[in-house]
This record gives structure tokens, sequence and C-alpha cells, in this order.
């Protein structure tokens, strides 16, 4: 089908989908509604269903997806079925493991590559780490597009400004920090303090429905 532009909450929400599609046993029915997705996550049927109606043109009404077309056209959707290089700043411990997790390769991330300031080992999980001087060269001599930011809030921005110098188009940041970025170039941040106080509120919500 005809590729949409969706919003940041649709896209957000689309790997959730995927991922439950995924985990349903093969002996089940081989079809899905929007209803039952939409009860299974604990989510808006109405919201569900216009969800898929951007990705996929496949549900029939009263029969609903077939699980494995609407697995594809979600992943399709996402980009999951084309490889997306990357190279990760910051080869600490958060940096080497999220350089150990085979999990990315599903969702068609590739890792080549860790730099940092100082580098104790010149690989982990089989992964090059290289010093940040080479950081220029190497990002230009294999067209890497996204980079990965695990390094100290305070080194971030300087990390960014570098990578963006580099050709970087997107950032993938982990770093406790806001990073000013010029126009066109994507800053997605993974904020822990964030989940953590959303999980924090949630705790204390419960413990008062106790008492």
């Amino acid at each position: 089908m005809e590729r949409k532009e969706i919003s940041k909450a649709v896209l957000k929400r689309l790997p959730g989908y995927l991922s439950y599609l995924k985990s349903i046993p093969d002996d089940t029915s081989p079809y899905i509604s929007a209803t039952f997705l939409a009860n299974a996550l604990g989510m808006g049927e109405v919201q569900v269903r216009k969800d898929l109606a951007l990705v996929s043109d496949g549900g029939r009404p009263k029969i609903g997806y077939l699980r494995e077309s609407l697995i594809e056209d979600i992943s399709q959707f996402l980009g999951y079925d084309n490889t997306t290089d990357a190279i990760l700043v910051g080869a600490g411990k958060l940096g080497q493991a999220l350089l150990g997790y085979s999990g990315f390769a599903a969702y068609g991330l590739n890792i080549l590559a860790a730099f940092d300031v100082n580098p104790v080992e010149n690989q982990a999980e089989g992964r090059p780490i290289y010093p940040i001087e080479q950081l220029e060269s190497y990002c230009r001599t294999n067209k890497v597009l996204m980079g990965i930011i695990t390094v100290p809030g305070q080194y971030a921005q300087e990390v960014c400004d570098r990578l963006i110098a580099c050709g970087i188009k997107a950032v993938w940041n982990f770093a406790p920090t806001h990073l000013d970025v010029p126009a066109g170039i994507l800053v997605q941040n993974e904020n822990m303090a964030t989940s953590l106080a959303v999980l924090s509120m949630h705790l204390q919500a419960q413990m008062k429905d106790k008492k």
C-alpha cells in the first residue's frame, strides 16, 4: 500500500502491536481483529483500528487481518526489513550492553562499531571499539547515518555536534540531557528518569487505593 505520513504517537504504538502479534502461538487462528488486538493490549478499539488502517489495507469486515500479512505490513512500514547501520559513542557499561543485545537485528539495526575517548578494550561482543579520533573518517567511509550516544550527560552535546558534522541524520540519545540539533536531524531520547517517574506514580496510586 502507499506509504502515509503518520504521527510519532502512532509510530510509538506500532512496535507494541508487532511484538504482540509475533507472540501469538502458531496453532491459534491465522486471523486477528482490531477488537481482539485492542482488548489484548488494553487499548481503545477505534484507535487500534485507525492505526492499523494507516499501515495495512488487508483488514476485512467480520474477519480481521491475516496475522502473518499484518506482521509483514507493520515490519515493512517501520523499515525493519531494511538494515540500518549505526555507530555508538561511549563504550562504558551501557554502551557495551547495547553492543551485546542481539535483538536489534530483528528491528533492522546493525551497530557496526563503538567509539570512546579511552577505549579499555579493542572490541566488545565481536564489534570493534575505536578511539574517538577515528569517528569522522569511519562514518564517512562507511556512510553511517545513525549515531547512538551513551556518554555522560555533560559530553553528549559535544558528541552530538561531532556526529552531525560526520553526516549523521538520526541520533538515539541515552544521555540524560537535551540535545540541540539543526532542522532535519532527528533525535530520539531514551529518558530513564521519565520512565521511572511514571512507574513510581503508578505504584503510589496503587498503594493509596489499598488504604
